[in-house]
């Protein structure tokens, strides 16, 4: 992320604008780590001139599925690179999504999901509107960070499919209120079939986010996964891992695993009078669990460290200044410094096996996956406009 993309964020999220919490807590050890690294398998080239960001790859579909920011719509390859669909959904048309709010996921083989300001949206993929589920409660504004990989996600059980997203939901509050928080639920469980909603994951006793401060967006914003009915979620820089067991009527807590990460920064809340209702603020700066996945029997949790608060404001205070040059300049050399990896956890047992670094090659921390793949998007080129996104196809092994 560039300084200039940094202090875009804000701005851009301004002007858009029946849990059980009894669980066993336990912690991961780094001193018990099992060493990782990443190996690139294969790789794909995706030919278009735009600028798309991976959503997520479905293997047994032979597909891939693509958001191109410069004409804002959707993209579906197969896993040659080959365009295969792309379609938009315009503000003026009745299927449209409206506002983005998650990189379009697949739902199954033949169609994806959307979640927007309009609701949650089934697809074809040939943009065929198939399933149109509104939201719970009217939006009164959101803000949007994309991410490769992060996506609104889907899982089964009990015989029936269900959406998992994050939730819209304000309850009548703001950040700038404690009610905000105490009504808090990070996500909503959807019933396809339904269409009803039922919210689920709330701030758990003792949480960092309950101690009367307030709080951007993207310092609790949620990272999440499921399979079946075990869900996996992190609310953002609080390094809690929070594994449930879902139900029809909502979710249990199992466990809450305190992640313990080297170089972690921790995220200062703000006095609850600095927040103004309607207003929404997302940073890229912040300490987070960054996305959740679940890969070859294993959670896989990529986190970025965060920027030392006292560098940022350093920075800042040089931008105002009038050197904005300089202040990129300063920006992109902390930001290198900044710890990124992935921790890793077996599924089954959720005992901690250790952790693996990010490399030149393999810079980001936030990927799509499917199966025991990874799918990592390589960055792209400053200097020369490409016509094409390329894909590195990765697998986790042990050194």
């Amino acid at each position: 992320m560039t300084f200039k993309n940094l202090l875009l964020l804000p701005i851009v999220a301004i002007l858009i604008c029946s849990c059980s919490t009894d669980s066993e807590n336990t912690s991961s050890d780094p001193s018990e780590a099992i060493s990782y690294e990443w190996e690139i398998v294969d790789s794909l080239d995706f030919e278009y001139l735009g600028d798309p960001i991976l959503g997520a790859v479905n293997e047994s579909a032979n597909r891939a599925v693509f958001y191109n920011y410069a004409e804002s719509n959707i993209l579906i390859s197969d896993l040659e690179g080959n365009l295969i669909a792309e379609f938009k959904k315009n503000e003026d048309t009745p299927d449209s999504y409206g506002f983005m709010l998650e990189l379009p996921g697949f739902f199954d083989n033949e169609s994806i999901t959307v979640l927007g300001m309009s609701g949650v949206f089934i697809y074809d993929l040939e943009g065929n509107l198939i399933t149109k589920i509104d939201h719970p409660e009217s939006i009164g504004g959101a803000a949007f960070m994309s991410k490769v990989g992060k996506t609104i996600k889907t899982t089964s059980f009990g015989g029936k499919d269900y959406i998992l997203s994050k939730s819209m939901r304000s309850h009548d509050s703001y950040p700038g209120e404690m009610k905000f928080y105490e009504d808090f639920k990070a996500l909503e469980l959807i019933d396809v079939e339904s269409g009803e909603s039922t919210e689920i994951v709330p701030f758990p006793e003792g949480s960092q986010f309950l101690n009367g401060m307030g709080y951007f967006l993207s310092d609790y914003e949620p990272a999440y996964t499921a399979k079946g009915n075990k869900l996996y979620v992190v609310l953002g820089g609080e390094p809690i891992l929070h594994a449930l067991t879902l139900s029809e009527s909502g979710a249990t807590y199992d466990t809450l695993i305190n992640l313990n990460i080297p170089d972690f920064e921790e995220i200062e809340g703000k006095e609850l009078s600095a927040f103004s209702e309607g207003s929404i603020t997302v940073t890229g700066s912040t300490p987070a669990i960054r996305d959740i996945h679940l890969v070859d029997g294993k959670i896989l949790l990529p986190y970025y460290a965060g920027m030392n608060p006292a560098k940022m404001e350093e920075v800042m205070g040089i931008f105002e200044s009038g050197d904005q040059e300089e202040a990129e300049r300063i920006f992109e050399q902390y930001e290198e410094e900044v710890s990124r990896g992935v921790l890793v956890f077996d599924q089954n047992s959720l005992e901690y096996l250790g952790e693996i670094k990010m490399n030149d090659k393999l810079p980001s921390v936030t990927f799509a996956s499917d199966g025991d793949f990874l799918w990592m998007q390589k960055a792209a080129s400053e200097e020369v406009e490409e016509d094409f996104r390329r894909i590195y196809k990765v697998k986790i092994v042990g050194k």
